[in-house]
Protein backbone atom coordinates (compact mmCIF):
# COMPACT_ATOMS: atom_id res chain seq x y z
CA UNK A 1 0.00 0.00 0.00
CA UNK A 2 1.16 3.51 -0.80
CA UNK A 3 0.27 7.10 -1.36
CA UNK A 4 -1.72 7.76 -4.51
CA UNK A 5 0.29 8.56 -7.46
CA UNK A 6 -2.05 11.28 -8.80
CA UNK A 7 -2.18 13.37 -6.01
CA UNK A 8 -5.41 12.99 -4.86
CA UNK A 9 -5.64 12.39 -1.04
CA UNK A 10 -5.77 8.13 -0.30
CA UNK A 11 -3.75 4.96 -0.84
CA UNK A 12 -3.67 2.34 -3.37
CA UNK A 13 -3.28 -1.78 -3.17
CA UNK A 14 -1.93 -3.56 -5.73
CA UNK A 15 -2.43 -7.67 -5.79
CA UNK A 16 -1.13 -10.46 -7.86
CA UNK A 17 -3.59 -12.86 -10.26
CA UNK A 18 -2.72 -15.40 -7.16
CA UNK A 19 -3.59 -12.53 -4.16
CA UNK A 20 -6.56 -11.28 -6.17
CA UNK A 21 -7.74 -14.34 -6.50
CA UNK A 22 -7.81 -15.61 -3.08
CA UNK A 23 -9.17 -12.80 -1.83
CA UNK A 24 -12.72 -12.99 -4.00
CA UNK A 25 -12.44 -16.65 -2.54
CA UNK A 26 -12.79 -15.18 0.53
CA UNK A 27 -15.25 -12.89 0.13
CA UNK A 28 -17.23 -14.87 -2.05
CA UNK A 29 -17.02 -17.60 1.05
CA UNK A 30 -18.02 -14.27 3.47
CA UNK A 31 -20.75 -13.71 0.93
CA UNK A 32 -21.82 -17.24 0.81
CA UNK A 33 -22.05 -17.56 4.52
CA UNK A 34 -23.88 -14.17 5.33
CA UNK A 35 -26.63 -15.24 2.78
CA UNK A 36 -27.03 -18.76 4.48
CA UNK A 37 -27.80 -17.34 7.81
CA UNK A 38 -30.08 -14.37 6.59
CA UNK A 39 -33.38 -14.80 7.79
CA UNK A 40 -36.14 -15.73 5.52
CA UNK A 41 -38.40 -12.42 5.13
CA UNK A 42 -35.59 -10.33 6.51
CA UNK A 43 -33.92 -6.79 5.18
CA UNK A 44 -30.22 -8.36 3.70
CA UNK A 45 -29.12 -4.62 4.18
CA UNK A 46 -30.17 -4.49 8.32
CA UNK A 47 -30.49 -8.03 9.11
CA UNK A 48 -33.96 -7.32 10.71
CA UNK A 49 -37.16 -8.77 9.78
CA UNK A 50 -39.74 -6.98 8.03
Amino acid sequence: MGRDLGGEPGVWAALTAEEARGLADLLLAHAAEAEHRAPVGGDPQSGRHV
